[in-house]
């Protein structure tokens, strides 16, 4: 019986399929051995290191710098003054310029009622983020009810998102960045259908999500590069002018930074770590809910799941493919030990991609050993 056209791995010629097979093979094996590392150190899981629970450990530095912008901001001081006084008071850089986060989410913050208490989120806030952890939902339901290969899976894919998005709700981390830009990437992903010509939400979306946080930049490039790909040309004109508004908008805000820079202030460390395979595992890891689980059996889930996406050969399959990759190679080169959480900008739907091993897998098996495959079919005939 011939595989469908979208299970990519069973049309493989043998020897390329056996050498993806022993890849992956290795890669699981590394991954269960690699240590994930944070700014307080080494874990075997992220419950070795700082229980993010509320009420069971310190407010994070990072975080507690962003809830004293924002009370500043309640109080009707400037953004980019309140910023400066409070990276002095932290002893937290001001230079580069990329140190000091985007307005955006501080000013929104700011304009919601406070929380009851420093751990948790606001009402307003949590009402919100369920909002939009719904609509991530409801979109990929009907986005994985319409591709190829996914309606038999949409259930247990649907399991899978909903622990990946899940973070999203987590009072404890509303004031992070990544975890927004994480959750409207995820949206913008579900809308994207521009063989539907239905683009313009997933733009709005992504728009959002850049507006929040820079590292999603890679995101909007990468759907740019596929309008380009496929001669979308209205598609490609409306990415490129999101892109040139980011830069004019980052543009303005480095500038503004650097008028408040002192010949005192320190300049910060490098994010340029080269920690490998630790680096990229450490970020999605401990950013995701698979912190829960002991490390060895994180890393090599967080390797099947891209495998998994690796194997759906669809449009949203192959993005999904190089947008995980870029990110996982992003975080291998850049990012130092306590910038973990930057993998909440990418974890929520790196889970779906579980739901594809066991095709993928079986997929490349076949493939690798064509005869073995053969036998079996014909003996259970």
């Amino acid at each position: 019986m011939n595989a469908p056209e979208w299970n990519r791995f069973a049309h493989w010629p043998r020897w390329p399929a056996r050498l993806a097979l022993a890849l992956l093979l290795a890669m699981l094996a590394l991954a269960a051995l690699t240590p994930m590392r944070s700014g307080e150190g080494v874990h075997t899981s992220v419950l070795d290191g700082k229980t993010i629970a509320a009420g069971e450990k310190t407010r994070d530095d990072d975080l507690a710098l962003y809830d004293r912008v924002i009370e500043r901001l309640r109080r009707g001081e400037n953004y980019y003054e309140a910023v400066a006084i409070e990276h002095r008071a932290s002893r937290y850089p001001l230079q580069p310029g990329f140190a000091v986060r985007l307005p955006t989410l501080a000013w929104i913050e700011a304009q919601l009622p406070p929380p009851a208490k420093v751990n948790e989120g606001g009402k307003v806030e949590a009402l919100i983020a369920l909002l939009l952890v719904a609509a991530v939902l409801i979109v990929w339901w009907r986005r994985l009810g319409e591709d190829p290969g996914a309606e038999h899976l949409r259930i247990w894919a649907m399991v899978l998102l909903f622990l990946g998005v899940q973070i999203g709700t987590t009072g404890y981390f509303f004031v992070l960045h990544e975890l927004w830009a994480g959750s409207l990437i995820a949206l913008s992903m579900g809308l994207y259908r521009p063989e539907k010509d239905k683009w313009i939400g997933a733009w709005i979306a992504a728009a959002a999500a850049l507006a929040i946080r820079e590292h999603a930049l890679p995101f909007v490039l990468l759907l740019g590069a596929f309008a380009l790909w496929h001669r979308r040309w209205r598609e490609l004109a409306a990415w490129a002018l999101l892109v040139a508004l980011f830069l004019a908008g980052m543009a303005w805000h480095l500038h503004v930074v650097a008028g408040l820079v002192r010949p005192d202030d320190a300049m910060g460390p490098s994010w340029m770590t080269l920690r490998g395979l630790s680096g990229w595992m450490s970020m999605v890891v401990l950013s995701s809910n698979l912190r829960l689980l002991p490390a060895v059996i994180a890393g090599p889930l967080m390797v099947l799941m891209v495998f998994g996406w690796t194997g759906w050969r669809t449009r949203i399959g192959t993005f999904a493919t190089l947008l995980f990759l870029g990110y996982g190679l992003a975080f291998m080169i850049a990012g130092r030990a306590d910038n973990w959480y930057w993998g909440m900008t990418i974890q929520a739907t790196m889970w779906v991609g579980l739901a594809f091993v066991p095709m993928a897998l079986a997929g490349l098996v076949r493939a690798a050993f064509p005869s073995a495959s053969s036998a079996a079919s014909a003996g259970t005939a």
